[in-house]
């Protein structure tokens, strides 16, 4: 294989219903889409690294793939964010509930060292909020 011609990792897609309440779930996660983002087929928002986070309207991928259906059941694909304490990941858990978000797991502490939650995104895709139970940087 030549690895000269490798493909390099750009973005992260998602498929969404509702572009609108998609893009202030991610919002409150701290990724910032440009303004009036809402009345576009497609947005990205950069994350940290270089990476980049698409969204796309069901509409938009029906355009070029018109027999694209919704998954029936649960995702595949999970997005994960580190928060900066075990304290932050019960912050965030309560402020995108309260922001009636769906609490898909109330967070607590992970045998493997960290403090997890999972809340779901307006598509039902589960969002983990993580953090290290100590301090991981040694």
């Amino acid at each position: 294989m030549n690895t000269e011609l490798s493909p390099q990792f750009d973005v992260i897609g998602i498929v969404v219903s509702d572009l609108a309440a998609s893009l202030a779930f991610y919002r409150c996660l701290g990724i910032a889409f440009p303004e009036g983002s809402e009345g576009q087929p497609h947005v990205e928002g950069a994350l940290p690294g270089g990476l980049r986070l698409a969204l796309d309207t069901e509409h938009t991928v029906r355009s070029f793939h018109p027999s694209w259906r919704p998954p029936t059941s649960g995702g595949r694909v999970g997005l994960a964010f580190r928060c900066a304490s075990p304290a932050h990941v019960d912050a965030m858990y309560e402020d995108l509930v309260g922001a009636g978000y769906h609490g898909e797991l109330k967070p607590w502490d992970a045998v493997w060292g960290q403090r997890y939650a999972v809340v779901n995104d307006p598509d039902g895709n589960g969002i983990d909020l993580f953090a290290p139970l100590a301090d991981d940087s040694a």
